[in-house]
């Protein structure tokens, strides 16, 4: 039997980490964009630690399922802005907007060179932009993988971009940012963790 794994370079697990997040973020860019949920207060106590540290920062908000326009949107504003450093603050498709931006950042071209189906299939050919993913919800694990999936509302269809390139530079995983989630965002995330657990296993 063989196999290969890959994921984040570095995860850091467990209650109150998120307060390592403003050194990590020093120590890898000095302007951040930061892309979170249609709630910005939830990303509060993170923007309370780069405010802190005097640690410049941009935000985009991810109202829905991610999609090539909103992606191309935070490209360029990560670009206008001259961010080093991404950070995702929120579930699974801020994450992945995240990870796209990142990628973007250092590779040249549109997004549509390197998007599976309805793009040209190109593959990342420098490592992403230092990404920091700090989930809040506990289902989809986007914060350790090497792909990131969007839209495209003119298609029709969800696709993929992935890379082991695109893998997350650090993943801080702090239960504490889920507590503040919704009962019925908890329990369908837990179930979709389950499912796919499950799913591995038969």
């Amino acid at each position: 039997m063989q196999f290969e794994f890959a994921t984040a370079t570095r995860i850091i697990f467990g209650p109150g980490t998120l307060a390592e997040a403003a050194s990590a973020i020093k120590s890898l860019g000095t302007r951040a964009l930061i892309v979170c949920g249609s709630d910005q207060h939830r990303a509060a106590p993170l923007v309370q630690l780069l405010t802190r540290q005097e640690i410049e920062f941009v935000t985009l908000q991810v109202f829905s399922e991610p999609n090539i326009f909103l992606a191309r949107n935070g490209i360029s504003l990560a670009r206008q802005q001259s961010c080093d450093v991404v950070i995702g603050f929120g579930g699974g498709s801020v994450l992945d907007t995240g990870k796209v931006i990142a990628a973007m950042l250092t590779n040249s071209g549109d997004l549509l060179d390197y998007l599976e189906v309805i793009g040209r299939g190109r593959k990342i050919e420098h490592r992403s932009a230092p990404y920091i993913a700090i989930p809040t919800t506990a289902g989809t694990g986007a914060e350790v993988t090497q792909n990131a999936v969007l839209s495209s509302p003119e298609h029709r269809v969800k696709v993929s971009m992935r890379s082991p390139l695109m893998l997350p530079t650090l993943a801080i995983v702090d239960p504490e940012l889920t507590y503040s989630a919704p009962p019925g965002v908890t329990a369908s995330t837990g179930l979709d963790a389950l499912t796919q657990l499950m799913e591995a296993f038969v």
